[in-house]
């Protein structure tokens, strides 16, 4: 694991793994809304595959599953990937869904353009200094095929809950024993560069609800 907050990175995956064991339904059935507005973005691209990053126990991966699209799932919890295994298995989408330990500190599995999406929901809010998302984001671009696509949605300065909890600096703050990093604009259009800039749009997401930016952009053709 290379990253800028080794201790708090080592943390936040025990802290993860733990509450993923303790609730197989940590974040409901069903899926995100960021999960439903995709599905219909791709489907209208013409894309059948889907890379996501940060899966969790599989509610966005498997329905993406159902509607057709095969799914390769990663995180980097063994307990939610066997969790979100064993529900592929039970809804008969086993032969859609692969799921791989990985964490997105590391490079990504796939060969460079070989992927035609990759869609990743709030990971990118997660305990990652800015250098491992420069780092992540340009992963990503190499193993997209040209004109290939990248969804994701992060957590916004605009939610109410921003600097509440521990202080960890740069826009990272712990709460209840989980870190998120909270994006605002500037952080956005940096990410963004060297790509053909879809949207960011703000959204909300959960019961609360949470302020997030949701960002589409796509490898240059």
């Amino acid at each position: 694991m290379k990253t800028g907050y080794v201790e708090l990175a080592r943390a936040q995956q025990e802290r993860w793994q733990a509450a993923y064991a303790s609730d197989p339904r940590l974040h409901g059935a069903e899926p995100s809304q960021a999960a439903r507005w995709t599905t219909r973005l791709f489907a209208a691209a013409g894309i059948d595959d889907v890379l996501e990053l940060g899966a969790g126990q599989g509610r966005d991966a498997l329905y993406f599953a159902r509607q057709g699209f095969s799914v390769h799932a990663t995180d980097f919890s063994e307990t939610a990937l066997d969790q979100l295994r064993l529900a592929a298995q039970r809804e008969g989408l086993d032969d859609r869904v692969t799921a791989a330990l990985h964490d997105v500190r590391d490079p990504l599995p796939p060969a460079d353009g070989t992927v035609n999406s990759v869609y990743a929901n709030q990971l990118l809010s997660m305990a990652l200094s800015r250098d491992e998302l420069r780092g992540l984001v340009a992963e990503i671009r190499r193993v997209l095929r040209p004109g290939g696509l990248f969804v994701y949605t992060a957590w916004s300065t605009d939610d109410a809950s921003v600097a509440c909890g521990i202080d960890h600096g740069d826009d990272l703050f712990e709460q209840n024993g989980f870190a998120v990093r909270y994006f605002d604009r500037e952080l956005v259009d940096e990410l963004a560069e060297g790509w053909e800039f879809g949207a960011a749009d703000a959204c909300t997401e959960g019961p609360e609800p949470r302020r997030l930016w949701r960002v589409t952009q796509a490898k240059p053709a």
